[in-house]
């Protein structure tokens, strides 16, 4: 008698090979760059492994606005904080969405996210819930140790 098995994985990816020079890109919200200093958890390296091959990290201008705000005007703990976090930034592509979304990061990371159906990372509880009723996929720290990822991605 033949059984199926069923691997009991979150993460439902399909590949697709009409794309396959297009990488799977991931959107970061500004939270995403604390992780390292937080959890001492190395981000890039974590995601490369978590998706089984590297990815495009992508930052928003607004995320990034968001981040340089806090390295000018934040207590003296977190500007130190954010000017780490800006320079792992640097490894990010940078997608200017000009003066829309200026002021709300979130709304510009749920708009994009949802235009490319593209993976978001943040550990933020309420846009985690919110990129979730729209089924895009989350990628956030689980047990202070490790990233996981919940919802179906397109791995290409």
């Amino acid at each position: 008698m033949a059984t199926n098995r069923i691997r009991n994985d979150k993460v439902t990816c399909h590949h697709n090979p009409s794309a396959q020079k297009e990488r799977l890109k991931i959107i970061l919200d500004s939270n995403a760059f604390f992780v390292p200093l937080e959890f001492k958890i190395d981000i890039f390296e974590e995601l490369r492994n978590l998706l089984g091959k590297s990815a495009e990290l992508v930052l928003l201008s607004p995320v990034k606005r968001e981040l340089e705000t806090l390295a000018a005007k934040g207590s003296p703990k977190t500007r130190k904080e954010a000017a780490y976090a800006l320079r792992l930034a640097e490894q990010c592509r940078l997608i200017d969405l000009g003066e829309a979304f200026r002021d709300f990061p979130d709304d510009a990371i749920l708009k994009v996210a949802s235009e490319w159906r593209s993976p978001v990372f943040t550990n933020d509880r309420a846009l985690r819930k919110r990129l979730r009723d729209i089924n895009v996929p989350v990628i956030y720290v689980r047990q202070k140790s490790r990233l996981e990822i919940e919802g179906g991605c397109k791995l290409v």
